[in-house]
């Protein structure tokens, strides 16, 4: 499969989707330029593992916050309220499996397949993404630089 989108500024590989898995999982391999994050946000129909390969992601989480490094992993249970956030000085380089899938779907419908140009009205399709994360269970709570609230 292997298929590379551009995401609001992420850089993102489709290594295998729901067809190579019978829906199970997706694994995705994404960069992430520094100082760049997911809005707060939830998933409904999938849990997300993350494993850093290399530079630094911050998770923020209800309960906590934990700084990854290469190595380092997360678990991220269906239902939590969390963010996603390139936090190191340079790219962070990073490992998401999705299960069952469902993040390759949102990565398809609403990246772009070559590195976009950033004038081009296309790219970065907000309505797109929230319609697209609505049908995939994804329920965004806040924009980026929003922080989970602490249950």
């Amino acid at each position: 499969m292997k298929k590379k989108f551009w995401l609001f500024g992420t850089n993102l590989t489709i290594v295998v989707d729901e067809i190579e898995t019978d829906g199970k999982y997706d694994l995705i391999d994404g960069i992430v330029p520094a100082c760049v994050e997911t809005p707060l946000h939830l998933h409904t129909k999938y849990s997300e593992a993350i494993y850093v390969l290399e530079g630094e992601l911050t998770v923020y989480l209800e309960n906590r916050t934990l700084v990854l490094k290469p190595g380092d992993s997360v678990f991220i249970p269906r239902g939590a309220q969390h963010v996603v956030a390139a936090s190191g000085a340079t790219n962070a380089r990073a490992l998401t499996v999705a299960s069952p899938s469902g993040f390759a779907e949102l990565i398809r419908q609403v990246g772009t397949l070559n590195e976009p140009d950033i004038d081009d009205p296309k790219i970065n399709d907000m309505l797109l993404f929230l319609k697209v994360s609505e049908k995939i269970g994804d329920v965004i709570i806040g924009s980026p630089g929003s922080r989970p609230m602490v249950l």
